[in-house]
């Protein structure tokens, strides 16, 4: 029979009323793949961590954390597939991210990688980076967030402030990144296009390219590797995304029935018949 291990994410990269939407996305993926003659076993991101990683042909991947990301490049058999690869999860914690989207060209803020051991260090650059007076993000610099606090809006002058805060938190580095005006949009996608889906992040209606964005969001996971990924996306413009954040593996909450059967197929498919996103 055919074996697969779910892999689910640690509590601590699922703040809030993601963690109970994050096990239900990998619940109902792992039922449609049972449905399909998979053998189904089930191990937590801190076993992963701790090196413990039971054997199978599959490993349908939910960790986030880079310990279990890091241990899982190593603890994976060569012949056996993961989906989403641990490479692919690293790439995109925001120290890398940022790279690969420059690397490819991509649409992305202008965005500064710094310590939090030194705030008042970074001043000039705060300035070099946002001059226009808007706000800065600054946001955790590793994995996308643990709490709430872990993305925040400041002004120019309360920057330091804001570093000095992740820097009590135990954060070593935070991205500065500049504001972009315009709407901002939700997607979830598997990386073949058999399923795509997006919403506006505020109420009321959007006039945007979806094709564009469909174009911005695809190449930004091929740039990193993802297959099972979502994300947020500003609008400046109608016909000109700007990729704000780019998620491996999220919950695809409003989405979740359409999109549980779609990665079941897709994984089943590229397991069964060696099929390439």
């Amino acid at each position: 029979m055919k074996s697969l291990v779910a892999l689910y994410r640690s509590p601590t990269y699922s703040p809030e009323v993601h963690r109970r939407n994050d096990t239900a996305i990998l619940d109902d993926t792992v039922a449609g793949l049972e449905q399909r003659g998979w053998h189904v076993s089930r191990a937590g991101e801190g076993e992963v961590a701790a090196g413990r990683l039971p054997a199978a042909e599959l490993y349908v991947n939910m960790c986030q954390g880079p310990a279990a990301s890091e241990r899982l490049r190593d603890l994976v058999p060569r012949e056996a597939l993961a989906v989403n690869p641990p490479e692919s999860v690293l790439n995109c914690h925001r120290h890398r991210l940022v790279g690969h989207m420059t690397a490819a060209g991509l649409p992305f803020p202008r965005t500064l990688i710094v310590p939090t051991a030194e705030p008042q260090a970074v001043v000039p650059l705060v300035h070099q980076l946002n001059g226009d007076g808007r706000p800065v993000w600054v946001k955790r610099g590793d994995v996308h967030a643990e709490t709430s606090a872990d993305v925040v809006s400041a002004k120019e002058a309360s920057v330091t402030d804001a570093i000095a805060g992740f820097a009590r938190r135990g954060v070593t580095r935070v991205a500065l990144q500049a504001h972009v005006a315009g709407p901002i949009v939700k997607f979830y996608a598997v990386a073949d296009g058999r399923f795509f889906s997006w919403y506006a992040a505020d109420p009321g209606r959007v006039e945007i390219c979806e094709q564009s964005l469909k174009d911005l969001v695809f190449a930004a996971a091929r740039a990193v590797g993802l297959e099972v990924f979502g994300g947020d996306v500003a609008f400046p413009k109608p016909d000109a995304p700007v990729l704000i954040d780019l998620n491996d593996w999220p919950s695809f909450a409003p989405v979740r029935a359409a999109a549980a059967a779609a990665i079941a197929a897709y994984i089943d498919e590229k397991a069964t018949n060696g099929k390439l996103a």
